[in-house]
């Protein structure tokens, strides 16, 4: 009976290049997740530190004796519970916004022909190289003549389009196949129900992406609060009320930071919830 020889092929070196490109990944990666999550870890240590350990040096990388009173007077001190209200109310009302006239505008620059349409795409993206602080005083001007000021309008109207929005979901939208197009043209849907029922259930992923930028966005804004604001509380937001808090609170630094924690707490809910929509928004297209 002959004997069949099995070919063997050896284990590659744990040395190969293929490990050492991965263990180089995971390297960088693990770096590049310390240097995000030790500032948020300090500050939430030295919230719970009382102030002469704040003044060591190094202070404690960990509390043994943890100042969790410190969370109850920022939230009464700093009066948190209606700067976070305005903060969710003003975000709202952007994201909203944003969705709604990115989703609007992006399905016009992406399936429909009117004139100009290049032209004034090229202008929407224009709009991305204009710092902020390049319109704030004309911004602030047109507020202040309608009557706006220190109200929610001023604090959010500016703010309700945004030329990044239509520029993702207008490539999201360029990245559906042409043929449910011609398939829905074919079964009688209009441009409305087409966007309702076909383009905006297949690109939730960009959607949900543009949702969670919004919502980052308006939930740090401190430079346009302040000035819409004034010196009424009715609408001051979560970020300048931890200004007010760190300039009552100076002999207390540790209650300054847990008014820090409990006004990113709600960023980092937003982030986990939506981690998976926000990376599957970021990666549409990029493969076929």
């Amino acid at each position: 009976m002959p004997v069949v020889e099995h070919s063997h092929v050896d284990a590659p070196p744990w040395w190969s290049n293929k490990r050492l490109r991965l263990l180089l990944r995971y390297a960088l990666l693990s770096i590049g997740s310390l240097v995000i999550i030790i500032p948020i870890y300090l500050t939430v240590v030295n919230s719970l530190l009382i102030p002469s350990q704040l003044s060591q040096q190094p202070p404690p990388f960990f509390p043994t004796h943890p100042q969790w009173h410190t969370y109850p007077t920022a939230w009464n001190a700093g009066n948190m519970a209606l700067y976070l209200r305005n903060s969710i109310i003003q975000t709202a009302i952007i994201v909203i916004g944003q969705l709604a006239t990115s989703i609007l505008a992006a399905f016009a620059f992406a399936f429909l022909e009117f004139p100009f349409k290049r032209t004034l795409f090229v202008v929407f993206l224009a709009t991305l190289m204009i710092p902020f602080e390049v319109t704030v005083t004309q911004n602030l001007a047109t507020i202040t003549s309608l009557g706006w000021f220190n109200s929610f309008q001023g604090l959010t109207v500016p703010f309700l389009a945004t030329g990044f929005g239509i520029f993702l979901l207008r490539q999201a939208f360029l990245s559906l196949p042409p043929e449910l197009r011609e398939a829905s043209i074919l079964d009688g849907y209009g441009n409305v129900r087409f966007l309702t029922r076909v383009v905006i259930p297949l690109a939730r992923p960009a959607i949900a992406a543009l949702a969670v930028f919004s919502f980052l966005a308006s939930w740090n804004q401190y430079l346009w609060p302040l000035l819409v604001s004034g010196s009424n509380n009715k609408i001051t937001t979560v970020q300048i009320g931890l200004k007010q808090l760190a300039a009552t609170q100076l002999n207390q630094i540790n209650v300054s930071l847990a008014g820090t924690v409990i006004a990113f707490l709600p960023l980092i809910i937003l982030l986990v919830v939506f981690q998976k929509q926000l990376i599957r928004g970021l990666t549409a297209g990029s493969v076929k």
